[in-house]
């Protein structure tokens, strides 16, 4: 079994947006409109790491420059979003549903999988504070694979890693696209997880929490 980490696992966007609402304030930035703007500039350029465009810390140096209209040399922008990161990470909390949807899904005798589009070593490190690292059998981020997702390689570099063929295998995940589509294009089945029930995808399997997931036994692939 994969699971996507952020907004799957764990509340990534509600632990950002706070984190840059005081972040932007600190450098005299209190519209209300931050939020939405670097949402979308993250979203830009994590898409563009994501596609081998930039490195992971250029995407996050682009992010510091593009939302704080700023043009600053690396080691600067490096500096200015650790006060940004500082409040993102004391802030990663898991949804109540995940602790105990990855133990009924061990006690099902899966291998359980986090399949993440983040930074081995920040998702590593999230995993350990959020006290999850015991609970998941095998970590696999997109810097340690060809591409993230929604690439059928991810998948497929996930699957190597736990010894499972495709149709054996399940997604869960908060994307449609990346999460979802991406499964189904690779031969997985998948779950949405809708959190917010805004009724987006129709035509695909979708719960509102964790708790509605149901777990058999593996014919391959399991614990």
């Amino acid at each position: 079994m994969l699971l996507d980490l952020d907004d799957t696992l764990v509340d990534h966007q509600g632990t950002a947006d706070a984190a840059a609402v005081a972040w932007a304030a600190e450098h005299g930035i209190h519209d209300p409109g931050v939020r939405r703007r670097w949402a979308a500039v993250s979203e830009v350029h994590y898409g563009r790491y994501q596609r081998r465009e930039l490195s992971f810390a250029d995407q996050r140096r682009a992010r510091v420059r593009e939302l704080l209209s700023l043009e600053v040399a690396d080691a600067d922008a490096d500096d200015l979003f650790t006060g940004y990161l500082r409040r993102y990470e004391a802030g990663w909390r898991l949804f109540d549903d995940a602790r105990p949807a990855l133990r009924r899904a061990r006690s099902a005798g899966l291998v359980v999988a986090v399949l993440t589009n983040g930074d081995e070593e920040q998702q590593r490190r999230k995993l350990h504070l959020v006290g999850l690292e015991d609970e998941v059998d095998v970590l696999v981020a997109a810097s340690s694979l060809p591409a993230g997702k929604p690439d059928v390689r991810a998948f497929r570099g996930a699957l190597a890693r736990i010894g499972a063929h495709a149709e054996e295998a399940l997604m869960i995940g908060d994307s449609l696209e990346e999460d979802v589509r991406g499964a189904l294009r690779a031969g997985l089945d998948a779950v949405l997880v809708d959190r917010s029930g805004d009724g987006r995808a129709r035509d695909v399997r979708t719960v509102a929490s964790l708790d509605e997931v149901t777990f058999g036994t593996p014919p391959v692939g399991g614990r």
